[in-house]
């Protein structure tokens, strides 16, 4: 009888000696492909305070001249107060993120019917100019209107939505079981990445006004699209190579090649598959909505996300905000300081994925980080006025919580979408990705308005309370998979005490 532990090594050893450079170049496009989309999105909650101020009405004092006509020099002027523009800026948030959640859903069901390197092309070509337009174009032709903000923020959110469904659908074809924790958990690092720089990018040029933010990542992602068009490969077929688990006649490889949320009593033989063939004549039927949403763990998964996916996302939109508003601190040095938040995710995601490759359960290990993460929000709750200080505890916080979310969108969405009850028969894993993620941006888009109105109402205080009674939410909705993993676990270790 083989034991659980005696599968791993091989494992390993099989994703090392199948990568070629064909799986390099996959892993690097898609992973900028997405950093480019996050980082367009990151370049709006860079520059909130600076919106904020233009959309307000300056004060001038009674030696400052009178600019006429008022209503050219005061065009851009729409709220009557800080306050009010906040709370718009807020909305915005939730009108991207609730498009985007209806997107995904679209976007997995399209990403398993059509050519994913099409979709994932268009999208970002696409986003890159609703983005300009928003942004810059705007800007530069005075013209300020809240309902055209809208309409071009809810565009903004279905182009967006074709990302993430693609590549993971992409990485999928590449790379199978085998180290697929610690590859996605590295490769998850993309959305991380994407914040840093479209941090950096809004930072460097914010000096110049924040129109010209926009107009740098929209012109970057525009061009990453180009790349991508020309140079991305969906399959291993399309440059001859063998499908994932077709070449491995190796018994202990191909139990370790078994979907992770497969069935645990499954025949050994089992194989790994490619969910997105280009082959035509052999390309399986595309999974329907309402079987997707049948999968086991699937619909548990979705509701822990969407309020693991709030708070991370409240991270995402508002903390250069929050610190520059709770502690006073220069708009483009808490630009820079939040990066910190994303470094302790790709870390975290790193490590926890690592972690779960080794045990070979993903759910226990959300759980012990998800509990050191409402510790690390309550202490982050209290960080006093000091940079470093700030630094340190927003990293940890990011490591506990950025993790788990980058392994539940990533790799766990993975073994979701290749189970046993799908393999070989059905395209599933952008069709479930979608589900999970789309789920997820529901309630990141929720958060977003319940964010703005307990700041608002309450302070920032209880905006953290907010935070942790989510993650502690997050942690009930998966608790059935924990104890299902916790005894699978306990019932491995009694097999290897037996056997020695």
């Amino acid at each position: 009888m083989a034991l659980p532990g005696s599968r791993r090594q091989p494992a390993n050893r099989g994703l090392v000696s199948h990568c070629t450079h064909h799986h390099i170049v996959v892993f690097l496009l898609t992973f900028f492909s997405y950093s480019l989309l996050h980082a367009s999105r990151k370049t709006f909650s860079n520059v909130k305070v600076s919106i904020s101020s233009q959309w307000t009405p300056s004060c001038l004092n009674s030696t400052a001249p009178e600019l006429q006509p008022y209503e050219l020099w005061n065009s851009s002027h729409l709220f009557p107060n800080a306050e009010e523009a906040t709370l718009f800026l807020g909305t915005l948030d939730t009108i991207f993120l609730f498009s985007y959640a209806v997107g995904l859903f679209v976007s997995g069901i399209v990403g398993d019917r059509l050519n994913l390197r099409w979709v994932l092309s268009f999208g970002m070509c696409s986003s890159a100019l609703v983005v300009f337009f928003f942004g810059t174009l705007t800007e530069w032709l005075h013209f300020y209107n809240k309902w055209f903000y809208c309409c071009l923020w809810v565009v903004n959110g279905l182009l967006q939505s074709t990302g993430w469904p693609c590549v993971v659908a992409v990485m999928g074809n590449w790379f199978g079981k085998a180290g697929r924790g610690f590859v996605f958990g590295l490769w998850s690092a993309c959305a991380s990445v994407g914040n840093i720089l479209g941090a950096f990018l809004a930072s460097c040029v914010l000096k110049y006004g924040y129109e010209y933010a926009f107009l740098v990542t929209a012109s970057v992602q525009f061009a990453g699209g180009v790349v991508v068009f020309f140079g991305l490969l969906t399959s291993p077929k399309e440059v001859g190579l063998p499908e994932l688990g077709a070449d491995e006649d190796d018994s202990v490889e191909e139990d370790a090649n078994r979907p992770l949320m497969g069935d645990d009593d499954a025949d050994d033989d089992d194989r790994n598959y490619c969910v997105q063939a280009t082959d035509t004549d052999n390309q399986p039927k595309a999974i329907g909505f309402v079987q997707a949403c049948c999968l086991p763990g699937v619909v548990l998964y979705s509701l822990a996300y969407a309020c693991l996916k709030l708070v991370n996302y409240s991270f995402f939109f508002w903390l250069p905000f929050y610190l520059s508003n709770n502690f006073g601190w220069k708009e483009a040095e808490a630009d820079q300081l939040s990066i910190w938040y994303d470094v302790g995710g790709i870390i975290g995601g790193t490590i926890q994925g690592l972690i779960s490759d080794v045990l070979q359960k993903r759910a226990p290990v959300l759980a012990t980080s998800l509990l050191f993460a409402v510790g690390s929000l309550f202490g982050y709750s209290r960080s006093p006025n000091s940079k470093p200080i700030n630094a340190v505890i927003m990293a940890i916080t990011g490591f506990f919580i950025g993790g788990p979310s980058n392994m539940i969108s990533s790799a766990i969405s993975a073994d979701l979408g290749r189970q046993d009850l799908v393999k070989g028969s059905s395209e599933a894993l952008a069709t479930v990705t979608g589900i999970v993620d789309g789920t997820g941006s529901i309630g990141a888009a929720v958060g977003q308005y319940l964010v703005s109105l307990i700041q608002e109402n309450l302070g920032w205080m209880w905006v953290f309370y907010f935070f942790i009674l989510m993650t502690s939410s997050t942690i009930l909705f998966i608790s059935p998979l924990i104890v299902r993993e916790i005894r699978l676990l306990l019932h491995e270790r009694r097999l290897r005490m037996l056997a020695e």
